[in-house]
């Protein structure tokens, strides 16, 4: 595994769009110089070999399956991230749901200086037309709000469905980028 030349470490709330915005990113920079790293796919594989077919089943198991990360977490912190980074070999690494203070320090222990932090964020207003509903116990819980406070972002991205905004601000960003790189 290559060492990353920049790992951008994307948060927000429920419908924000962060894997919209990572496949942004990748999109503007190239497959070849850009991955996507996802935390919770290796929770949703981990836990999927209990459900044998987790996407059936997801939100109707989202609660239990934050609970079983979280014992997975306590136990070692860094399992996820290291099953994520696995393989990756693109100078670029955008992790695009990275949820706890735990993640955030687990990659500036492992990658220093080249980790960013990206917080995606678009009003509540928004989240609802992308049908985001309350739930309690999943929107209150700390795989929501684990970032809210504690973090200084490097990058605050407001994706609120304009698209012109949302790309000169990617454009900010992906120049500085190419500075890293």
């Amino acid at each position: 595994m290559a060492a990353p030349r920049v790992v951008l470490l994307l948060s927000g709330k429920r419908k924000s769009g962060k894997d919209f915005v990572a496949e942004e990113l990748r999109s503007r920079l190239g497959p070849d110089v850009c991955t996507i790293l996802r935390l919770s796919g290796p929770l949703k594989e981990q836990y999927a070999k209990q459900l044998l077919d987790a996407s059936t089943y997801k939100e109707l198991f989202r609660q239990d399956m934050i609970r079983w990360g979280e014992e997975k977490r306590q136990t070692d912190p860094g399992f996820f991230c290291r099953a994520a980074v696995e393989g990756a070999l693109q100078p670029v690494w955008v992790v695009s749901d990275t949820r706890r203070l735990s993640d955030v320090e687990w990659f500036r222990d492992a990658y220093g200086d080249v980790v960013q932090t990206v917080r995606v964020v678009a009003t509540e207003e928004t989240r609802k037309r992308r049908n985001w509903v309350f739930v309690t116990g999943v929107d209150d819980a700390e795989s929501e709000c684990g970032l809210d406070q504690g973090v200084a972002f490097d990058w605050v991205i407001s994706n609120d469905g304009d698209k012109v905004a949302l790309g000169e601000q990617l454009d900010v960003l992906v120049q500085s980028l190419h500075k890293s790189l």
